[in-house]
């Protein structure tokens, strides 16, 4: 049954994924994604409930996916190799050519004796909770995309459709996500995240503009560069270690047969590989770019699953330099990259750039945690990677249907949305509500981390300083896009009703749904998931945090979830009374400091000579504080010193 379930998860959705891309007629791709979806989600629910367990590489499917794993990821560097010739790119040639001579080096070269006593696949609480978001969210997004790319290609006017390629990309790409989140040795995580980079690669440049081949490329050489540094690390612990598992090395670290400086070395290496992958300071460039892409690509890649991989390799890697200056630095690196992304998205006014910035800001935060390096910090992060995923899949979901109905991303165009589009102007505000107030889970999880972080064993000031700011700087830019949604020029309200394409509402309906219960089941959710991985992998005889009063507590104070979920259940429902009994006979003309008017239904005052004076709304966006010509340099300077003293650290 486990070799099924591991089937089903990793194999399942690539063989689904050569059928769609084979369906040149789009004839069987709707059912193909609703089938593949379905499969993995229950795969990935039943696949949990055998936490914890390992699988050998001697054994059943492991055994037989040793080969072609060798052999495919070869070929994926060949291809890669010819993509760099193709696009006359030197950069990725080089970058090809020295991860293919690295990995021909560890297979055939240096001396090593496969042990099919050695874990292949690990199924712990930290790679089930990732399997869940990969299998769960990515199958909603897969269901959004055939509504939308159906749009897409309409207003791109395309003369030959493009879908079964896109859709076989889509379902490669989980796939192999999940084949990276249960793999425990390291060679195969690593042919694992090759595979994400050409998913990501491809699909950037799915519209095969000019603007998305440049972008397409920005990320296929930065996340090459974090490959190289991966191999390095293969190289190097194959040298010294022996071993490529991270179950092996993790008991060769425990019982003192490796010395510390010796691990440390490929553990910065991965660590800057999981940098470049989740777009860290200063990589930030490659996502933001990749903001061309068909919005599906950016919920599914760049969101809420691919960038995941990178802080995943990070966290998975947490007890390995658990109480070295390595860990200190992380957190460091994390802690700059969430309050610098944070600034550089209250400088922004286009929606999806917003939604780049900020994902950024939080996987920097989740690297912090990581770095923190204890029990509280281990725990928030992995609230972190739920609960992020969830409501920031939501909102891109959201910023591309509002694109395709409104024809802009701008929020200043999205004033007075609930006049338009009220379904998903509700949805979208909702999904705003969940990154920043109470008693939803990503401020729960904000809450855990500056908790942890008083915690921390070194440069703590400095981290707590980092993360305080960041967290206000985030509450600017939520609650300034949120009054735009909520925003009108008149009190006449009048909501149209609004069409949407099925497949493009219930996914939009369900992410919605998902994160208000999620939130509310937040403690029975850290009691499932977190608390084992917390003893597993920070070996914690005392928990950061414990399940009590209703909501989430320690030993410094308690985040209550149930009475605030009752007090905002309350509010919700007298505000309908009060809608439905007066309707718009109660609202009010905003003040505005003068003469107030209404002409034609149009809100002003009387100006000079008595005349009409319209009201206009806008927001500062203080480009000359937060614009990415002002603070991008000296970001990328900062964080690439931070970087050196990262390496620095090890080499003392």
């Amino acid at each position: 049954m486990l070799d099924f379930l591991l089937f089903m998860c990793i194999i399942f959705p690539v063989l689904a994924g050569a059928l769609a891309f084979l369906d040149k007629g789009n004839s069987l791709q709707k059912n193909l994604v609703t089938v593949t979806g379905a499969a993995l989600i229950v795969a990935a629910l039943l696949l949990s409930t055998y936490v914890p367990l390992t699988v050998n590489s001697g054994t059943g499917l492991a055994a037989a996916m040793g080969t072609p794993i060798m052999v495919l990821d070869l070929a994926l560097l060949i291809l890669i190799f010819y993509i760099g010739l193709k696009r006359q790119s030197f950069l990725v040639v080089a970058l090809a050519v020295a991860q293919f001579a690295g990995m021909v080096c560890i297979e055939f070269i240096f001396e090593h004796k496969p042990n099919p006593a050695a874990p292949a696949f690990t199924i712990d609480s930290l790679a089930a909770t990732l399997v869940l978001v990969v299998s769960v969210i990515g199958t909603l997004i897969a269901r959004y995309s055939i509504g939308y790319m159906k749009e897409h290609e309409e207003h791109l006017h395309l003369a030959e459709t493009r879908r079964p390629r896109f859709f076989g990309l889509i379902l490669l790409f989980l796939g192999a996500m999940n084949g990276l989140a249960l793999s425990d040795n390291l060679s195969w995580i690593y042919f694992f995240w090759e595979v994400t980079t050409l998913c990501s690669f491809l699909l950037i440049g799915h519209d095969d503009t000019e603007e998305a081949r440049t972008n397409a490329m920005r990320a296929l050489w930065m996340n090459m560069a974090g490959g190289v540094a991966f191999v390095f690390a293969l190289m190097y612990l194959q040298q010294t270690a022996h071993t490529l598992s991270l179950t092996e090395l993790q008991a060769l670290k425990h019982g003192g047969s490796l010395k510390t400086i010796v691990l440390m070395i490929p553990m910065v290496a991965l660590c800057f590989a999981g940098f470049t992958k989740a777009a860290q300071a200063p990589f930030q460039s490659w996502l933001c770019g990749a903001m061309v892409a068909p919005t599906p690509v950016s919920a599914l890649l760049h969101s809420s699953t691919m960038v995941k991989a990178g802080v995943y390799l990070v966290l998975r890697l947490a007890p390995l330099y658990a109480g070295t200056s390595v860990s200190s630095m992380v957190a460091i690196c994390g802690a700059f990259t969430f309050i610098a992304t944070a600034a550089l998205a209250v400088g922004q006014s286009n929606g999806k750039k917003i939604l780049a910035y900020s994902t950024i800001s939080n996987l920097g935060l989740i690297v912090a945690c990581a770095g923190i390096n204890t029990a509280a910090s281990i725990a928030a992060g992995m609230m972190l990677l739920i609960f992020h995923a969830i409501s920031k899949g939501l909102l891109f979901l959201c910023v591309g249907a509002i694109e395709q109905k409104i024809g802009s991303r701008d929020i200043e165009d999205m004033r007075g949305l609930f006049t338009v589009m009220p379904r998903t102007a509700l949805i979208t505000t909702f999904g705003i509500i969940t990154m920043m107030l109470p008693p939803f889970g990503m401020l729960l999880a904000k809450w855990m981390a500056l908790e942890s972080a008083v915690e921390a064993h070194a440069a703590m000031p400095v981290i707590v300083s980092m993360l305080a700011l960041g967290s206000g700087l985030t509450v600017l830019f939520w609650a300034r896009w949120a009054g735009i949604l909520l925003a009108s020029a008149t009190p006449d309200l009048k909501f149209p009703y609004e069409e949407q394409d099925v497949d493009m509402q219930k996914p939009l309906h369900t992410l919605c749904a998902g994160a208000a219960v999620l939130s509310l089941l937040a403690p029975f959710v850290y009691v499932w998931l977190i608390e084992p991985a917390v003893q597993n992998m920070a070996g914690a005889a005392q928990l950061g945090f414990t399940s009590q009063g209703g909501g989430l507590g320690n030993s410094y104070g308690l985040f209550s979830i149930y009475p605030i979920y009752f007090l905002l259940g309350f509010g919700f429902w007298y505000a309908l009374r009060e809608a439905r009994k007066n309707g718009t006979a109660g609202a009010s003309l905003p003040y505005m400091g003068g003469m107030q008017a209404e002409v034609n239904g149009q809100v002003g005052f009387r100006g000079p000579m008595n005349a009409f004076v319209p009201a206009e709304a806008g927001n500062y966006y203080l480009a000359s504080l937060f614009g990415e010509s002002k603070i991008t340099k000296t970001i990328n300077t900062v964080a690439f010193a931070l970087l050196a003293m990262l390496l620095g650290g090890v080499l003392q």
